[in-house]
């Protein structure tokens, strides 16, 4: 009897355990999933940056120091890959983060000293350009909030009992959320 007890139990527990991973696996792939929606659209606004850059070039008499900042700013953050595999870490997360909020903040300079430049407002190329900046920067915002979303479901999945128990044993860590970059609450100071 005990014998038919013990095995009813490690069925169940594998069971269990097999549900388990399978919950976890698919909730870490939305996470995943969420993250190449993400880097799709930095990489969307990477790929602007150069005609945005070579039409105020030719558009303007335009500040060169400007122009370097941004084309700086896209290197460091293009050059900084973060994958799926590399987001339990939180160090690269930060690392990753922080190049992409340096090339908002340089875009962000940008836009505010083009202002001063009525030849480049009155482009259609740069207004288009513009237009197209402003809704990818929306997009990284919506992808960066579905992406803590999901980051939330999945963190939370791992830490409710009884998958807190297995989710180590079967390989799982938590995630890092984005979060806000220091000083984002206040608007980039330019002066002319």
């Amino acid at each position: 009897m005990f014998k038919w007890i013990a095995i009813a139990l490690v069925v169940v527990l594998g069971f269990m355990g097999v549900s388990t991973n399978n919950r976890l696996v698919t909730l870490e792939e939305g996470v995943n999933e969420a993250w190449g929606q993400v880097q799709t659209v930095y990489q969307r606004r990477a790929d602007l940056i150069p005609n945005l850059v070579e039409t105020v070039k030719g558009a303007a008499n335009f500040e060169q120091e400007t122009l370097t900042a941004v084309i700086d700013a896209r290197s460091r953050a293009t050059s900084i890959q973060l994958t799926a595999d590399a987001l339990n870490d939180p160090e690269a997360v930060r690392a990753f983060q922080e190049a992409q909020d340096g090339l908002r903040s340089s875009l962000s300079r940008l836009m505010v000293v083009a202002e001063n430049y009525p030849t480049l407002q009155a482009t259609q190329s740069f207004r288009d350009l513009q237009v197209q900046l402003e809704g990818t920067e929306n997009r990284i915002s919506t992808e960066r909030n579905r992406f803590n979303t999901t980051v939330r479901d999945y963190n939370t999945a791992l830490r409710r009992f009884p998958t807190s128990l297995m989710a180590g044993l079967l390989g799982f860590d938590e995630k890092p959320y984005f979060e806000a970059a220091e000083g984002s609450d206040a608007a980039p100071a330019v002066q002319f």
